[in-house]
C-alpha cells in the first residue's frame, strides 16, 4: 500500500467519513478556500488508480468508496513511523508518547489494561 500526499489523506479522510460520496460531497467537506471541481476530481481518479478508492457509475456521474478502509491506512502508517522514528521499537514508541503527550491518570490505566490484556492472548 502505498503512502498517500497530503491532498489524497485529505481527501480519503473525507471518504472514510461518509463511506459513499460524490466529487461534490467531497468538495462540500473540505476547508475554504474550496478547490476547483477538477482539481478535487483529478485527485480522486489518482486515488481511484492507486486502489484506494472503487468507482461506481450511477447515471452519468461517479460514486466514490473506500476499497483500503481507515483501519488499515492507520496501520500501514504507524509501521511507517515506528520504523523511521523509534527503531521499529513500539516500546520506545509508546514511551515516547506517554511523555510527550502528558497523559492523564485515566489514560495511563487504560495503557495499562490494555497492555496486561495482551500478555495473557
Amino acid at each position: 500500500m502505498q503512502k498517500l500526499g497530503k491532498r489524497e489523506e485529505q481527501i480519503m479522510q473525507i471518504v472514510w467519513k461518509l463511506e459513499r460520496a460524490f466529487i461534490k460531497d467531497i468538495i462540500d467537506e473540505l476547508p475554504e478556500p474550496k478547490p476547483h471541481y477538477n482539481t478535487v476530481a483529478t485527485m480522486v481518479k489518482i486515488l481511484t488508480e492507486k486502489g484506494f478508492l472503487h468507482a461506481e457509475k450511477l447515471g452519468n456521474i461517479y460514486q466514490y468508496t473506500p476499497v483500503v478502509t481507515l483501519g488499515e491506512y492507520r496501520k500501514q502508517d504507524v509501521a511507517i513511523i515506528k520504523k523511521k522514528y523509534f527503531g521499529n521499537s513500539f516500546s520506545r514508541m509508546i514511551t515516547h508518547f506517554a511523555k510527550e503527550e502528558n497523559l492523564s491518570d485515566e489514560e495511563l490505566d487504560e495503557l495499562i489494561s490494555i497492555i496486561k490484556s495482551q500478555k495473557t492472548k
